[in-house]
Formats: C-alpha cells, sequence, structure tokens
C-alpha cells in the first residue's frame, strides 16, 4: 500500500493522495475545468510545475489566469518558447537568460549577426507554429557533469557559466525541454507551449554578457504576453501612446531640454523653458518647506573622500560615485548624497531635546556613475538634484515626523495633478547581512515604526523584502501617470546607521546625551526625473500654473500690435507669462505653429477686439473660441494660476 500525505486547499478542506500525486492529479479530482484552466501551483508559498510530484504534506494553491503569479510562469515560458523559435530559425545561436519581467519578458542571445526586424517577424511566425503543436514544457533532471559537457560541447558558455555558478559539484540539475530546446532552468512552467494565447516581440537591444563592457556583446530580444488578445492590444495601444509621449522627443519638440555630446550622456541642460517649469517645481517645494518647519541649507558638490568613509558610502556605495579626485590636501569625491552634508550642518552646534524635531531640506545636485547603457534621458541620469530633506528626532517623535513626509508626498502627487499611487515598504533580508547595517532589534523598531504609520493613514501597501536602503527600511510612493504607469519617485526611509556613525547627540530632558534618529526623504526623487515623468504625464501639455508660455498674444494685422502689447503689459501685471507673436506671417500659421507648442491660451485681437477690449480665445485641446472681456480673462487665469488647477 502506498505511502500517503496530506493536501491543504485554500478553502481549508483537506485531501489525503498518495505521495507522489501531482497538482495537476489534484486539480483533475476537483474538476476537469480546474485541471484544464490550471497554469501552474503554489505549494508552501512556493511556485511549483503542475506535473511535479508531491512527496510531502503541504498547503496547495492551483493558479489560473485570474492569479498574478501565474502570468510570471506563463511569461517565462514564453521566454522558452522564443529561444526554441530562434534555435530552430538559427541555430549557431547560443543562449543567455530568459526570464520574466513586469510587462512581459526577455531573452538573452549570442550571435556574431545581429537580428533585423524582419528576423523578429520570422521568429514570431515560428513561435505560432510552436503554440500550435502543443509542445510539454518538460522537466528533466541530469548529473552536473552530463549538463555541463552537452552544453560545454554545443558552445554554450552562458549556460555552462549558470550551472558552475548556481549549482553544487554532487547535485542533479534542472532541464526543461521544448521541442528540440534544452535550458538549464529551475522553473516552473505552464504545463504546454499551446497555452499561451496572446503574445508579441518587440524590440531587440544591446547587452553585454554579465553586464560587463569587456564581455561579449548579447542581442536582447523583449517581448510580452497576455493570458487574452485584448489584454495583449490594451498594453500595444498604450505603448504606442507611451511614444507620443516620449519626454525625450517632446524636450527637444518644446525646447525644454538637451543632453549635449561635448559635454558628456547623462547630464542634463535645461532650456529657457525647461528652466521655468523648474523654477515652479523649486519655488513649490521651498515654499512648502518653510510652512512645514524645515530649514533651507546648501551644501558643496564635493568633499573629502574621509566623509564618505564615516558615512558608510565608500563600504557600501563606491561602485555607483565617480573616481576620486586628488588634491592638495586630500583625495575628493563629488557627492553622491546630501545626507552627510546634512549631518555636518547638524552636528556642527550641540542640540537640546527642545530643539527637536530639526529638518533640514536642500534642493542639492549629486553626481552617481551610471553605467552608459542605462541612462535614459531625464529619468536616469548623472547629475540631478534632489529635493533632499533629513530629519533628526528623538525616538519617540519618529512616527509624527514620518506621519507628515507621507502628508507632505501626498500633496505633491496632488498638487501636481496625479490622483492614484501605490506604496510599498521594503525592508531588509537578515539572511543578507553583508548589504546591511544594523542589529535585528533595530530592524524591527524601525520597520514597525514605518509599518504603524502607515496603518494609522490607512494607506495601503506592500511589503518589499530585501529593497530596504542598507541603513535602514523606507517607505516610496509610486505614482500612476495619466496611461496608468506606475513611476518611482517619493521615498521616506528611516535611518538608525549615519547618526551613529558621526556620534550626532542631543542633551535630553534629563541632562545626558542621546543619540537621535533620523529620517531621509525626497519627494519629488529628483528634479529631472518628476519633470521627464511630467512632460510624459501631461503629454506636453501643462497644466496653466506650469506652462512655460501661457499665454500668446496674436494680433491680426500689424496695426493690432499695439492693442496685444497693452493686454500683454496687463497679464504681465498680474503674473502671468505672455508673449507676443506680432511677426509678418499669416494668422493662421501662427496659431498652428503656438498650439503645436502647447501653450495653454491664444490671445486672437483685431479691430472689434481692439475697440471693445476683448480678446478671442483659443484653449488648448478645444474646438470653439470664446470671446470674452480683457479684465474677465485676466482674472480667469490668475485663478488658474493660483489654484494650480491640473487642467484648463
Amino acid at each position: 500500500m502506498s505511502e500517503s500525505i496530506h493536501i491543504k486547499l485554500p478553502d481549508g478542506s483537506t485531501k489525503e493522495v498518495p505521495k507522489g500525486t501531482t497538482a495537476l492529479d489534484v486539480a483533475k479530482s476537483i474538476s476537469p475545468r480546474l485541471a484544464d484552466a490550471a497554469l501552474a501551483a503554489k505549494t508552501n508559498g512556493d511556485l511549483i510545475d503542475l506535473t511535479r510530484p508531491l512527496d510531502k504534506d503541504t498547503d496547495l494553491r492551483l493558479l489560473t489566469d485570474k492569479d498574478p503569479e501565474a502570468l510570471e510562469v506563463y511569461r517565462h515560458s514564453s521566454a522558452h518558447l522564443l529561444a526554441a523559435a530562434v534555435l530552430e530559425l538559427f541555430p549557431e545561436t547560443k543562449l543567455g537568460h530568459g526570464p520574466s519581467t513586469e510587462s512581459g519578458f526577455f531573452y538573452d542571445f549570442y550571435r556574431p549577426t545581429p537580428f533585423t526586424p524582419e528576423d523578429l517577424e520570422k521568429i514570431e511566425k515560428k513561435m505560432q507554429e510552436l503554440v500550435q503543436q502543443n509542445l510539454p514544457y518538460a522537466r528533466e533532471f541530469l548529473p552536473r557533469n552530463e549538463g555541463l559537457q552537452k552544453f560545454k560541447g554545443e558552445g554554450d558558455f552562458m549556460k555552462c557559466h549558470f550551472i558552475e555558478q548556481f549549482t553544487k559539484p554532487d547535485e542533479k540539475i534542472s532541464i526543461y525541454k521544448t521541442g528540440k530546446f534544452l535550458d538549464f532552468c529551475r522553473g516552473p512552467h505552464i504545463p504546454s507551449t499551446g497555452k499561451i494565447k496572446a503574445f508579441k516581440l518587440l524590440n531587440i537591444a544591446g547587452a553585454y554578457w554579465l553586464g560587463d563592457e569587456k564581455n561579449q556583446q548579447l542581442q536582447r530580444i523583449y517581448g510580452t504576453s497576455f493570458f487574452s488578445k485584448k489584454d495583449l492590444d490594451d498594453y500595444l495601444n498604450k505603448i504606442e501612446e507611451a511614444k507620443k509621449r516620449d519626454h525625450r522627443v517632446l524636450g527637444q519638440q518644446l525646447d525644454l531640454f538637451s543632453i549635449q555630446e561635448l559635454a558628456g550622456p547623462g547630464l542634463i541642460f535645461w532650456h529657457p523653458k525647461g528652466g521655468i517649469i523648474r523654477k515652479e517645481m523649486e519655488d513649490w517645494m521651498r515654499e512648502e518647506y518653510l510652512r512645514r518647519g524645515y530649514s533651507l541649507v546648501y551644501t558643496p558638490h564635493v568633499a573629502r573622500r574621509q566623509l564618505f568613509h564615516t558615512s558608510g558610502h565608500e563600504g557600501y556605495y563606491s561602485q555607483n560615485m565617480f573616481d576620486a579626485m586628488e588634491l592638495d590636501d586630500a583625495e575628493y569625491r563629488l557627492k553622491p548624497m546630501n545626507c552627510p552634508g546634512h549631518i555636518l550642518i547638524y552636528k556642527d552646534s550641540l542640540k537640546s531635546y527642545r530643539d527637536l524635531p530639526v529638518r533640514l531640506g536642500e534642493l542639492g545636485t549629486v553626481y552617481r556613475y551610471e553605467r552608459s547603457g542605462v541612462m535614459h534621458g531625464l529619468l536616469r541620469v548623472r547629475g540631478f538634484t534632489q529635493d533632499d530633506a533629513h530629519i533628526f528626532c528623538t525616538p519617540d517623535q519618529i512616527e509624527s515626523e514620518v506621519a507628515g513626509c507621507l502628508d507632505f508626498a501626498l500633496d505633491v502627487l496632488k498638487d501636481f495633478g496625479f490622483d492614484k499611487f501605490q506604496t510599498e515598504l521594503s525592508t531588509w533580508n537578515p539572511d543578507d547581512r553583508k548589504n546591511f547595517v544594523g542589529s535585528d532589534e533595530q530592524w524591527k523598531g524601525a520597520t514597525d515604526s514605518l509599518e504603524k504609520v502607515l496603518k494609522e493613514k490607512k494607506i495601503e501597501y506592500t511589503i518589499i523584502p530585501g529593497e530596504a536602503a542598507f541603513y535602514g527600511p523606507k517607505i516610496d510612493i509610486k505614482l500612476v501617470d495619466a496611461i496608468g504607469r506606475l513611476w518611482q519617485l517619493s521615498t521616506v526611509q528611516f535611518d538608525f546607521n549615519l547618526p551613529q556613525r558621526f556620534g550626532l547627540e542631543y542633551v535630553a530632558e534629563d541632562g545626558t546625551r542621546k543619540q537621535p534618529v533620523m529620517v531621509h526623504r525626497a519627494l519629488y526623487g529628483s528634479v529631472e526625473r518628476f519633470f521627464g515623468v511630467l512632460i510624459e504625464h501631461y503629454a506636453g501639455a501643462f497644466p496653466v500654473w506650469l506652462s512655460p508660455v501661457q499665454v500668446v498674444m496674436i494680433p491680426i494685422a500689424e496695426r493690432h500690435a499695439p492693442y496685444a502689447e497693452d493686454v500683454a503689459s496687463q497679464l504681465r501685471r498680474a503674473g502671468v507669462r505672455v508673449e507676443v507673436d506680432a511677426r509678418n506671417e499669416k494668422m493662421n500659421g501662427k496659431i498652428r505653429e503656438h498650439a503645436m507648442k502647447k501653450v495653454p491660451f491664444l490671445l486672437v485681437v483685431g479691430d472689434k477686439e481692439a475697440e471693445a477690449n476683448r480678446v478671442n480665445v483659443r484653449t488648448r485641446g478645444k474646438e470653439k473660441t470664446e470671446d470674452t472681456g480683457t479684465a474677465e480673462f485676466v482674472e480667469k487665469i490668475k485663478k488658474l494660476i493660483a489654484e494650480k488647477s491640473p487642467g484648463l
């Protein structure tokens, strides 16, 4: 008689089954429909293939297209489908790895001949053929040496590296077979290629083997897959919309910023129109600093290297810093963070408990070495300005200070026109102590404080283990833009490490010296990144208060220019940014030009308007024009600017 095991299902019921029963067997015993819909399973929190034998008592959840985890497995299997198709068409290709991603999947290939867009079409067609064949994702186990010999014999140097790196000499390795394609992979996978209903290959990019520029150049094919054609079509439409909103294209069209080859990559030049938007962003932030009890500070762009030894950045962050510069008295570094400078300001005089909390805020430019392959317009740069603040407080004050930071972050979203967001709480990984500082008690206390504030403010959040900063847990707020994309911006971080490293103190009520705790927070993230997100969110059509040019006056004929100038003077006195286009060009041509520049209001004036002290208003995005009195228009736009209205 075979040995039995107990399977506990999500509804609380338990099944007694023979040892070696698979999740698919369990699904069939419940209903044929469930067995057909199941894509993978979860046992005691681990994702597994439906066909993996179960050998001990376990919780079991069957995953279908209703489960987000199933999509991750489905996309990983889609990457294998891509690799299988590539090998059938281009058998000389060597394989890297092919993970699922947040929006799809990719696979890395080594092939001396570059793939072309026409190749992508052929690969996609071959993938469809393999789907029609309904090939199983069959798992096999091989002795490690046998697997290594097999991949070495075929010249698959990347697979050999993965086996040597991630398996032990005496263990068997996991291989998945899909048709003629064999891959070293731990899985899990969906049952067969026929389950893949909708996919699309998107583009080809370059990637270095192991991310090292000295290694071979690989070709990375990106794709995406969804459970239905409708979901795929929705995603592809979103990609097309995202292309129209690309901040790099709009930045050039609207003359907002540039990156200059002579100066170097990742360094942003703000043009006059972009500079106006930056001024509005910085003015908003500085005014809010002062309103909320922050002090404004400014710190140098470079400092002795010793400062970063003390702060720990030399040990934990040096790979992201620019090389040291040797000067007369010492080696210096460009600062990657503003926090060490703020700490030195706090430390410059002894504080009493009555002085706390001390909130120091700076719009400070920092410099980080980003590899050339990852830089991306305004979103990933080498020099950027953070709206950085550091709060030094007593342990009793920490929760109210974190709550204040969250309120501040939500006001940023509201005033800049974002009404949806997601929140994450990043915690440490106690098994990875080399990348984190502090004791178990410090991490637990800090994490509990952040979690308590989130719960009290009724903010839903997801815990992300292992993603904390090296010095403490953090809350990240990701805004959702106009087309549903998530952007990481605001962060609030607890730090028990730096006050200890710098020996920070305050005089407590009983006269003893105590160590303060510290909160790091940046709400724009960086001025550059936030600007890039604003461009894409609004597709360059900024709300009136942020628009670099808020009104353009267009006189119909030369004789109407004095009246246009008079109206412009009234608008300037009201604080409106206005231009007069009195060029000897056709009126309709001028209207089209300024509409392309996404100016909120175009005011056309001729004889009729000059005689009646009125303006003909063309509002961005509206077909119909409107005649209104000049005074009424001035009051209307003043109100829109004062209220920071997100629309027109």
